[in-house]
């Protein structure tokens, strides 16, 4: 019998974060305790009202959405619609959810939560770190109370995706990062607990989703059209149209995924998306779908160029005990499997 890992995950939902949400609701051996919101993506505001949508199509009403801190510890907000349109969901457009946020703040959730259940919970952080260091904050014991901490973030060796060194998450608010992993390395050696597990674009950038995949997706939730997003045979995908997927997760997927396949061809050569965020919950759940290695990181505050940056000590040279575990493989097309097998069930049970 499976035994389910209990989450609470922290999203700045645009459309990779909203894979991972499907994701998460789709994982037998996940019990989604609940879902914090920051901005990032998109502003905080839109990132609770996409959250509870994307939550309500995956059947999952009953899982709390709580709103934190809408702005950064210091630096000025910023979004990315061209990265996942305007709305943070891509060409995709949900009902407006019906049941209301939570009317708890996100870092009291987080703080709460782990104190009531301490040692259980996993936080896996999916956008900046600004809930989990008000949480730290507050709560300096928070890394002690939670059984894990996994986050999709940074860029510890290969080129950033914001500016030549930095990833987006970390660059959306450094001083929370710098906050978060300071305290939890602090925590980490001083009570021998688990040290962070970071999945920069060292690995998430080997979870591309195709096209196929998204056939493979339709097919496996029993949708007809299996192709509706006319982009498997070829077509020009500037012309194609809104998915006609008789699905509504499929639909959403589709429709989500071709705006970021369309960013993507765009700037990186590719008509495909990395899927950065569920990868992160994937390896929450199952650590066998990466290998890690344990280094001291620190975050560049005050760089000219380098504001953000994930500097990370691979030699050794300060001679300080490791504080990160950082992710330096994964096994891609296992996640990928996983992705299309768990939603394509969930879609399957959601046909109507």
């Amino acid at each position: 019998m499976t035994v389910a890992m209990p989450l609470i995950l922290d999203v700045d939902t645009g459309i990779d974060d909203s894979l991972a949400l499907l994701y998460a609701a789709a994982s037998p051996d996940a019990e989604l305790v609940a879902v914090t919101c920051v901005g990032g993506n998109v502003d905080a505001h839109q990132v609770e009202r996409n959250t509870r949508a994307v939550l309500e199509l995956a059947g999952r009403t009953d899982v709390e959405v709580a709103l934190g801190r809408d702005r950064p510890l210091v630096k000025a907000i910023e979004t990315t619609p061209e990265t996942h349109g305007p709305q943070g969901l891509g060409h995709a457009e949900l009902p407006p959810p019906s049941r209301p946020l939570s009317e708890r703040n996100g870092v009291d959730l987080i703080v709460e939560e782990a104190r009531q259940r301490p040692g259980e919970i996993t936080l896996v952080t999916l956008g900046p770190l600004t809930n989990l260091a008000v949480a730290l904050l507050r709560e300096p014991a928070l890394p002690r109370l939670l059984k894990g901490w996994t986050l999709m973030g940074g860029a510890y060796r290969h080129p950033g995706n914001t500016a030549p060194t930095t990833e987006w998450n970390i660059h959306c608010d450094p001083d929370a990062a710098k906050i978060a992993f300071t305290a939890w390395g602090e925590s980490a050696a001083t009570f021998g607990h688990a040290r962070p597990v970071a999945l920069g674009l060292d690995v998430t950038e080997q979870a591309k989703i195709l096209p196929d995949h998204v056939v493979d997706l339709a097919r496996a939730a029993g949708s007809a059209p299996d192709d509706s997003l006319a982009l498997a045979r070829g077509e020009d995908p500037m012309l194609a149209s809104r998915s006609v997927a008789s699905n509504p997760i499929v639909r959403y997927v589709a429709d989500a995924l071709r705006f970021y396949m369309e960013f993507h061809a765009h700037y990186d050569g590719f008509y495909g998306a990395f899927i950065h965020d569920p990868l992160a919950v994937a390896a929450a759940l199952d650590p066998s779908l990466i290998r890690t290695q344990s280094v001291t990181v620190d975050v560049e505050l005050g760089g000219t160029l380098t504001t953000g940056e994930t500097v990370t000590d691979w030699r050794g040279v300060w001679k300080r005990p490791p504080n990160v575990d950082v992710a330096i493989e994964a096994d891609a097309p296992e996640f990928l499997r996983r992705l299309v097998d768990r939603i394509g069930r969930l879609a399957a049970g959601r046909a109507t």
